[in-house]
């Protein structure tokens, strides 16, 4: 026995007498991921097509079979294979589904008893029944990588209650608590590490297989694998709003956003079925009414012509290869909100991104203090007290900078305003602090600064008071995110709210083809918008990356919004159509790729399809072409459809 290496997978390879060799581990996993009713439709098969087959020999050796007596192997074969087919075909019609898939095969194969082509009838339903098979394996395959994101919540959390672990459902878990997270098990809520540290598994979550380092203060997700020690966490937001919850409603949702080309399959086929139905009626009773020959060869002509005209190829490898597409990307920390949005996706002519917590980390920190009138460590305390209550990273540095104890009943009437800073008294004084905008809104003259970086102004009672020059760290992929983007033909857009000093360093670094600084949430609504209008000329998608609340109006007009999964806001995240798990720029890169290959692999599957059939159909309608290649014209043409369109999730990053 030697052993194999393919994808990091080894194969056990068996060598028989004969030189011959299988793979018999290989397909004993493969059936070993067959669910039950899989399992007993590859039983029936089977037995169906060893009864086929012996009839096939004995047909062919023994005279009394190659006529009606063929009847008595035949017909329990085609029963063995074709019942649940017929009873699928009886009730659809019922539900007044006539013209399906089963409605053809069956037609088809009883047909074929009564012009004497037994062996032919039991085939369509072999090869039909093979085809099926092999649709439902392909289907599970590819939904198994979505539907292990469902498995992401625990059934339960363990909860420290007065000095005892308790069980509990995770729903039921208020923020605040105090849960425990054992090695092997996953985090059931988002949280912060209160007391142990480990390493932890986030690459369901990320796609990205390197373990992360959790200690006292860092940040958990839900969904996340402990792998070593024993953690407390600190719960930071009940379950409904955690990450895996979120995780959970995107997938949940993305099966009922079909994209146009998916759509228009699904409305062809209800068209397209009644007509080549009424097609095959008519070959098989006008050609002999008029050219006065018998109806046996017409109506073997037309059997054959329903055989083909059968859409499975369509109707199955569009939605498959769209939900392959998906699979692939959910696999890699991207996730895609259904298949609209990879078909959108792949069109994409323009990317527009924000700057910070997109292209830079978000993590900011003081690097200069230029106070006027005031000591750096007054002007610190000021702008800390009067930031307190803002969520903004820019705050957040400013109070991490602060090292003065800060009270928050020093301040009152605090007032933020979206793109411009906040206004608050602080011990009954009106103290301004943000960006140049909102001084000049106030009559309060402010010094340029050229320095690179974000440039926080104060006032007191409409007196300057100097700036804090505040920076920020480009991630370490955005450079080469936004090369491969430019090599691609992708129009690459710097939409911000920064100065425009502070964001052309940026842009000039990454290499990014257009900036527009200085924007208000309203100014990027309005430049996406002249964007998109250019695009559309040339049929080409407007793409926006974002992260922040500022973002969610932009994400929704878009043509297609990304949104950085990780510390993205919930608004955004629900506004966008695509999300960026683990906030790597490089993503969106991989994502491009994958809905390009996607929506190449369904027009591929598309032109396939329709040209096989409808070259068979016409050799069909000219009694040129057999029983045999009218089942591959269908069955086969589906199977290769089905492998093609597996291809949709393989892709490199």
């Amino acid at each position: 026995m030697l052993s194999l290496s393919r994808q990091g997978e080894h194969i056990p390879v068996y060598f028989s007498k004969n030189g011959g060799f299988i793979y018999m581990e290989k397909l004993r996993r493969l059936y070993g991921e067959m669910t039950r009713s899989q399992k007993k439709d590859l039983h029936r098969i089977l037995t169906g097509a060893g009864i086929f087959i012996l009839g096939e020999v004995l047909s062919a050796l023994v005279p009394f079979f190659d006529g009606y007596g063929g009847l008595l192997i035949f017909l329990p074969a085609w029963l063995i294979l074709g019942f649940g087919v017929l009873k699928e075909a009886v009730l659809n019609i019922k539900n007044g589904q006539v013209f399906d898939e089963n409605f053809l095969m069956c037609i088809a194969s009883i047909g074929a008893f009564f012009t004497g082509d037994y062996g032919e009838a039991v085939a369509v339903m072999l090869f039909y029944q093979v085809g099926e098979l092999f649709e439902h394996c392909a289907v599970d395959r590819s939904r198994r990588s979505i539907t292990e994101l469902m498995n992401l919540a625990p059934d339960v959390a363990y909860v420290r209650r007065d000095g005892e672990i308790v069980e509990e459902d995770p729903a039921d878990i208020q923020s605040d608590s105090i849960i425990v997270v054992r090695p092997g098990e996953r985090v059931p809520l988002d949280g912060v590490v209160v007391e142990g540290s480990s390493m932890l598994d986030t690459s369901a979550l990320t796609g990205e297989p390197v373990p992360r380092s959790a200690v006292p203060g860092s940040e958990v997700l839900s969904g996340s694998i402990n792998q070593s020690g024993v953690l407390d966490i600190r719960v930071m937001r009940p379950y409904e709003e955690s990450t895996v919850a979120r995780i959970m409603e995107l997938v949940e949702n993305a099966a009922s956003k079909k994209a146009k080309t998916e759509a228009f399959i699904t409305r062809f086929a209800r068209v397209y079925t009644p007509a080549v139905v009424l097609a095959a009626v008519l070959l098989a009773f006008l050609p002999p009414l008029i050219l006065h020959e018998p109806f046996g060869g017409w109506i073997h002509r037309a059997l054959m012509f329903l055989v083909v005209s059968c859409p499975c190829a369509l109707v199955i490898s569009v939605p498959l290869s769209f939900f392959g597409g998906i699979g692939g990307a959910s696999r890699r920390g991207i996730l895609a909100k259904g298949s609209n949005s990879l078909e959108t996706l792949s069109k994409v002519g323009t990317v527009i991104m924000d700057k910070t917590g997109t292209l830079t980390k978000g993590t900011f920190s003081v690097t200069e203090v230029h106070p006027e009138g005031l000591t750096e460590e007054e002007l610190l305390e000021k702008a800390a007290l009067c930031e307190y209550y803002s969520g903004h990273p820019i705050s957040q540095s400013l109070r991490a900078a602060c090292v003065s104890e800060l009270d928050a009943a020093r301040i009152s009437d605090y007032q933020e305003t979206a793109g411009h800073g906040v206004t608050a008294l602080v011990d009954g004084r009106k103290i301004l602090c943000g960006n140049a905008r909102l001084m000049e809104r106030h009559g309060i003259q402010t010094p340029e600064v050229t320095h690179p970086g974000t440039v926080v102004h104060l006032s007191e009672d409409g007196v300057y008071c100097g700036y804090i020059l505040i920076s920020d760290e480009l991630k370490p992929t955005s450079k080469e995110t936004v090369q491969t983007l430019n090599r691609m033909g992708i129009q690459t857009v710097m939409l911000t709210g920064d100065s425009p000093a502070s964001a052309k360093p940026v842009a000039d670094t990454l290499g990014i083809t257009r900036l527009h600084a200085g924007l208000l949430p309203q100014d990027k609504v309005d430049l996406c918008e002249k964007i998109m209008k250019e695009n559309a000329a040339s049929g080409k998608k407007t793409l926006f990356v974002g992260d922040g609340i500022n973002d969610a109006p932009v994400l929704m007009l878009a043509d297609i919004g990304a949104a950085m999964g990780g510390v993205g806001s919930d608004a955004a995240i629900e506004a966008a159509d695509l999300v960026l798990m683990d906030d790597n720029p490089r993503k969106l890169v991989t994502a491009i790729r994958i809905a390009r290959k996607t929506v190449g692999i369904v027009y591929q599957n598309i032109v396939f399809a329709l040209v096989v059939k409808l070259a068979i159909l016409v050799l069909s309608a000219l009694g040129i072409t057999g029983m045999w290649l009218a089942v591959f014209a269908d069955v086969g043409v589906a199977m290769l459809a089905i492998l093609n369109a597996m291809r949709c999730g393989r892709i490199k990053e």
